[in-house]
This record gives C-alpha cells, sequence and structure tokens, in this order.
C-alpha cells in the first residue's frame, strides 16, 4: 500500500540537481536531472554514506565518502555494478508540491565482494621475533643517494637477522608508490575505514605493504628518519596520515589493530630538534598502540648551522658508536618483543586451560 508524503514545495527541488531530506528517521536522496525528478535511499552500500549530500555525473549519484554510484532513478549500480543496489522510491506532483512513497519500489542488493587481505584476522604464526624496519627518507631512486638514517637501521636489521635470530622486512618508503591520505576523516569519522579507503579502491596503492607489517607480520619496528625543517620527513608524514585508519578504528569501532608490539627509532639530520621530532613520533605511535623499550631511539644531528652535509656523511659512516648504539636500540627492542611474546602466549595457554577445564566441568 502507498505511503505517500508531501515533501514540500517542487519549485525548492528544481534549484539544486540533489537534495538530501529526511522523513522521520529515514533519510531519501532527491534528484532533479532532465526535468526529471527521482529518489533513492540516502544510505550507501559500502559504509553507509549519505548519498543526498554528494553529487551527480550524469545520471548517477556519487557517493560524497568514497565515490559509489548509484542511478538517480533505478538506484543500480554503475555499469559493470548493477547488482549493487539501493532501494529508489516513486514519487510525484501534485498541487506544485513533490511527494514521495516511502514505501521502496525495489529492494537493497549487495553484489557480493570478497575481503580485502588486510581485513583477515589478526593471527601471529609461529616462528622468531619478527622486525620490520622503515625508512622514510625521501629520494629518486633512479639515483640513489647516501642516507644517515636507512644505513643505520640497515646496521639494526642485519644485528638482528644475523645476532639475534630475528626475521627481518625492510620497507624503504620511497621505493612505493602510494596516494596521499584523501582526507575521508574529515567528512565523517566513520568514513575513515579499516583497511584504508583507498586501498580497497585502488589495487595500484602500496600502503598496504606497510599496512601488512605493522599489523599483521611485525612483532618490533624500528623507523628511521631525517630531520627536515626541525620534523621527521615529508615521507613519514605521508605515511602517517595513511595509518590514521589503524587509530580511527579504536575510536569509532572498539577495534585494537595493534596489540603486543613494540617501536623504536633512528633520528639523525644535519640539522637540530632531535627531541622534537622523538617527541612526535613517539607520540604518534602510543597512538596506534605500539609500546617502547627503555631508551626507545637513538639520534645524531651536527646542529642547526652545520651546513656542510658531506661532513656529516662522512660522521655517520666512520662512526662506530652510532652502529653500536643502532644494535642496541634494536636489541632492546627485540628483548621488550619477546618479553610480550611469552606474556601473549602464557595468557593464551591459561585462557585455553580454563576454557578445558570448564568444558570437562560441564561434561561431568
Amino acid at each position: 500500500m502507498a505511503k505517500w508524503h508531501d515533501l514540500g514545495p517542487r519549485a525548492a527541488f528544481m534549484q539544486k540537481t540533489l537534495t538530501e531530506v529526511r522523513v522521520h528517521t529515514q533519510t531519501y536522496a532527491i534528484s532533479y536531472v532532465g526535468g526529471k525528478f527521482g529518489a533513492i535511499h540516502g544510505m550507501c552500500n559500502h559504509v553507509g554514506g549519505p548519498l543526498g549530500q554528494g553529487r551527480l555525473d550524469g545520471e548517477y549519484v556519487v557517493c560524497p565518502w568514497h565515490h559509489w554510484k548509484f542511478h538517480a532513478q533505478t538506484g543500480q549500480g554503475e555499469p559493470g555494478y548493477e547488482a549493487d543496489a539501493v532501494p529508489r522510491y516513486d514519487v510525484k506532483v501534485e498541487d506544485d508540491h513533490l511527494w514521495i512513497n516511502l514505501e521502496a519500489a525495489s529492494k537493497r542488493s549487495h553484489l557480493p565482494h570478497p575481503p580485502h587481505p588486510l581485513s583477515r584476522p589478526i593471527e601471529r604464526a609461529p616462528g622468531p621475533v619478527r622486525v620490520v624496519g622503515i625508512s622514510t627518507t625521501a629520494m629518486d631512486e633512479n639515483n640513489p643517494r647516501y642516507s644517515t638514517s636507512e644505513v643505520l637501521l640497515d646496521v639494526a636489521l642485519e644485528h638482528a637477522k644475523s645476532k639475534l635470530g630475528c626475521e627481518t622486512k625492510m620497507i624503504r618508503l620511497s621505493a612505493l608508490k602510494f596516494r596521499n591520505c584523501e582526507g575521508y576523516y574529515s567528512k565523517s569519522a566513520k568514513a575513515c575505514t579499516w583497511p584504508c579507503s583507498i586501498t580497497q579502491m585502488d589495487a595500484q596503492d602500496e600502503m598496504d605493504q606497510v599496512y601488512d607489517a605493522l599489523v599483521h607480520w611485525g612483532d618490533a619496528v624500528v623507523l628511521a628518519t631525517p630531520i627536515r625543517w626541525g620534523g621527521a620527513s615529508s615521507l613519514y608524514f605521508k605515511m602517517a596520515e595513511r595509518l590514521n585508519c589503524v587509530q580511527n578504528q579504536v575510536t569509532i569501532a572498539d577495534q585494537v589493530l595493534i596489540r603486543n608490539k613494540v617501536a623504536s627509532f633512528i633520528i639523525t639530520g644535519g640539522q637540530d630538534n632531535v627531541q622534537g621530532v622523538a617527541g612526535s613520533v613517539l607520540g604518534f605511535f602510543a597512538e596506534l598502540g605500539f609500546l617502547f623499550p627503555q631508551f626507545p631511539y637513538i639520534a645524531h644531528s651536527r646542529g642547526w648551522s652545520a651546513e656542510d652535509m658531506e661532513r656529516n656523511i662522512a660522521y655517520v659512516e666512520q662512526s662506530e658508536e652510532l652502529r653500536t648504539g643502532a644494535r642496541e636500540l634494536v636489541g632492546r627492542s627485540v628483548d621488550l618483543a619477546k618479553m610480550l611474546l611469552e606474556h601473549t602466549q602464557a595468557r593464551n595457554a591459561i585462557t585455553r586451560g580454563g576454557r578445558k577445564a570448564h568444558r570437562l566441568e560441564v561434561a561431568g
């Protein structure tokens, strides 16, 4: 049975191509294209974005959150995705007012989408401590240069592998092709998803390597950054903005993706402000959920006035003290990671034992 509802003067809906309206607790996207009105459900199939706040691309309503498209008249998805449809509603004009039938003329349907690999359960596979190194030095990959922070990171990873028996993985951000954060969080906290919305939409975006290493693979991460104008590198901040989706899950979904993992840092540069950079990276990684060993960073700087960068490189090349510091830093990180793994394994064993005892008690 039709449930017609008066939306008001039709002229109000002719001034814009797309209007969001709310009737009771429901929202609708009202379109006006080519002299015709259309009405579809106001909630996107993807993660519930507000279709009525989007825009029109030809005859398709584009969701403002992640750009999914639905036909303004039929509610069907764009070509190739027609099975991904939102409900459509009949509309009519009477006495210069626009009316909508609140009984849907079609049903919502979802095109099956396989889960993204990053959305798999976080389960640590057996094996030795796994150490991820992340170099944030910006450079031209076709014309590589010496990076003092990356060299010390190499020293740390080599020590972790050859002397501490760890598995290691190096990620050089300059070698990855990944997009800048595009501000979905600024539209709505719920628009910033896990896995990252960009990663879900763009199979060529290589930020997935960082996500997989930090969330799924690694037990400890050693991040290396140069000092740039008193801060960390531009690539560090590009990565950090994309990692907002990890922290955001704690806020919007009570889903902690980083548990019992360790982070430490290598900071070098010809400019000053070591402690400022350290405070920034420590604060951010704490927000992600990482824990820190005692003395969680090593650093080197020749100060603000040292513009002869070639001498800075020579110092690091020749400094056994810095290499020793890198080895000791990763050693402290691995020690803490081992403690956390042992604690987790013991806790899980107690939990399993308690469940087994409970089952035996119930059976008895």
